[in-house]
């Protein structure tokens, strides 16, 4: 793709290289780098996550509670350190130098997976519901092996962090007004890109490691990634290096720090003998009432101490603007809606049960083509990609020639019928584990894990469909709701604030699943989540997620209901109420 587009430059007539002289790189001819090295990275990295369950039972004979947990710690961190390296990216660093980092350091963490596959060998599971028999593996082999997970979190985080603004760095250009074309050409060969590597890696992927086995899948992952970092770092001479500087992130972390070294002064009733900082431009001089304590971050105590010459604060972690203050307040705001999440989140991160329960079932489809039981979870891929393109250019198309006016749900309707399919998929993913039990115990497979059940993997399918359309719903429409209630200065939080979601779902899947865990094989008891899937009860753990769901549920109405009016709509009132006047 990046021969065919320098071949081109002159049919793609960039007006950022040739109309301003004075930034001679950058433009549309970085593109190919920067997409093929964010593309061979997610393909790398999600072509690992679908069997790793499996690998962590088979390779280093972990129970598959604790193969569980490894795994929702390690996207806990996946999904946490970007905004980590956000920052860093923006204050110090600068995004190119993030994104280097982060590519050496994913190819590294690749290699040391993909060499422990060459210091354990594989174990076939025991008939006897025990894995205890078996070697254990070695402290030198775990330490390897978390290393490398650690090592491809942080290096993912470097690279997702900044990825897909560096792109933008390369089109951004106030003098030209193609720049905005440019853009939307570049999101969607960057989104269309992500979308087809995780259906690549869901399938292709997937199939050798089943079919060639874990050294040679691995491998695949470590050559990708090597691509990913080559691409980058040939694109180099290219790139517009833009130099760090302040991030909204830690703006927000000055107005906590401020409002805390400041909570000795005093704050009057009416505020008209307090002297607040407002920001140069700014329409917003006094804050809010509501949250005064954070008020006290934006008091000018002495404007000759506090004050530069040019209006600034000369201590930005004592003082802070209007802005700030208020910023942070929305973000404060939103915060009980962004918890309703959670639970949506942690019901979608329950792949790893569902791999368990594929293996297990007759996965045949044509002749004696055997689908792999990680790639069954491109059904949940390709549910969420349908919905949004009937949805978009379909049922509201339709709904609005019906009505005579521009019709849509909202972001908290659409947030809610999100959370309430995840419900649904739940109770389904349930039904279908008691049934696929039932159907074990009467072949007499309760003691062998490694026996197929006559039952096809295809009844898997309705729950992953089901979550697909729950994630379309819920977590497009969380991205929208934070983007267009927070400031637009805060616009690098709301784009991390579902990736963030995503790392505390984690957390809390772990702590929820060990608790049951453990809860449940009291007294020598099997325990639900036992690694023999037809000796453990998983459908009693889908019964109690389908329970906490309809909670949550109820929780998020509470929550849109405390919550008010949209920013949006508040503005549209402010905008009528003046036209009264």
């Amino acid at each position: 793709m990046g021969i065919e587009v320098e071949e081109n430059q002159d049919m793609v007539k960039e007006p950022l290289l040739k109309k301003n002289t004075s930034h001679p790189k950058g433009g549309f001819r970085t593109m190919p780098f920067i997409i093929a090295n964010g593309m061979l990275e997610k393909l790398a990295c999600f072509g690992l996550m679908p069997n790793m369950t499996l690998y962590l039972m088979k390779q280093y004979r972990m129970e598959m509670a604790s193969a569980s947990n490894v795994l929702f710690y390690w996207t806990a961190a996946t999904n946490f350190l970007p905004i980590l390296g956000a920052i860093l990216a923006d204050s110090y660093v600068g995004r190119y130098y993030m994104i280097g980092f982060g590519s050496a350091i994913s190819f590294l963490g690749m290699i040391l997976l993909w060499s422990t596959t060459l210091i354990t060998q594989e174990a076939t599971l025991p008939n006897d519901d025990s894995i205890t028999s078996y070697s254990k593996p070695t402290v030198l082999q775990l330490l390897i092996l978390y290393t490398s997970f650690g090592l491809i979190s942080i290096g993912g985080g470097g690279l997702r962090s900044s990825s897909l603004a560096f792109g933008v760095d390369q089109l951004e250009n106030g003098d030209d007004h193609q720049s905005i074309g440019l853009m939307e050409r570049y999101f969607s060969w960057y989104y269309a890109s992500f979308t087809g590597s995780l259906l690549v890696a869901l399938t292709f992927l997937v199939y050798i490691q089943e079919n060639l086995g874990w050294s040679f899948g691995f491998g695949v992952s470590a050559v990708l990634m090597f691509f990913a970092t080559l691409s980058f770092f040939l694109g180099s001479p290219f790139y517009i290096k833009v130099k760090a500087k302040a991030s909204f992130v830690m703006e927000t972390v000055q107005v906590i720090v401020a409002s805390f070294r400041n909570r000795n002064l005093k704050l009057s009733s009416s505020g008209m003998d307090i002297v607040f900082h407002q920001k140069r431009g700014s329409e917003l001089a006094f804050p809010s009432e509501n949250l005064r304590f954070l008020n006290k971050a934006c008091i000018i105590r002495d404007p000759q101490q506090d004050l530069t010459a040019d209006g600034t604060a000369t201590k930005p972690w004592i003082l802070c603007t209007v802005d700030q203050v208020e910023g942070f307040k929305v973000l404060i705001k939103v915060l009980p809606i962004w918890s309703t999440g959670m639970l949506t989140f942690i019901n979608i991160s329950q792949n790893s049960f569902s791999i368990l329960q594929a293996s297990s079932m007759n996965r045949k489809i044509v002749g004696n083509f055997e689908i792999p039981a990680g790639s069954l979870g491109i059904t949940t891929v390709v549910s969420l990609i349908i919905w949004v393109a009937i949805y978009d250019q379909a049922i509201i198309p339709i709904a609005s020639r019906i009505k005579g006016k521009p019709v849509s749900l909202n972001t908290r309707e659409r947030m809610g019928i999100g959370i309430f399919l995840s419900f649904l998929a739940m109770v389904v993913t349930a039904s279908v584990e008691f049934v696929r039990r039932r159907i074990a115990n009467d072949q007499g497979l309760s003691d062998d894990p490694q026996g197929t059940v006559n039952m096809s993997a295809l009844w898997l399918l309705p729950q992953y469909c089901l979550l697909g359309v729950a994630e379309a719903f819920n977590a497009i429409a969380q991205n929208e709701f934070y983007m267009s209630e927070l400031p637009k200065s805060m616009s690098s939080i709301a784009s991390n604030l579902c990736g963030v979601g995503i790392s505390v779902a984690s957390l809390l899947a772990s702590f929820l699943m060990s608790s049951i865990d453990d809860w449940t094989k009291r007294g020598g008891q099997e325990s639900w989540i036992s690694s023999n899937i037809n000796k453990g009860h998983y459908d009693y753990y889908f019964w109690v997620l389908s329970g906490l769901s309809i909670v949550n549920f109820l929780y998020f109405l509470i929550c849109c209901w405390t919550y008010g009016p949209y920013r949006s709509e508040k503005e549209k009132h402010a905008d009528e109420e003046a036209l009264l006047q």
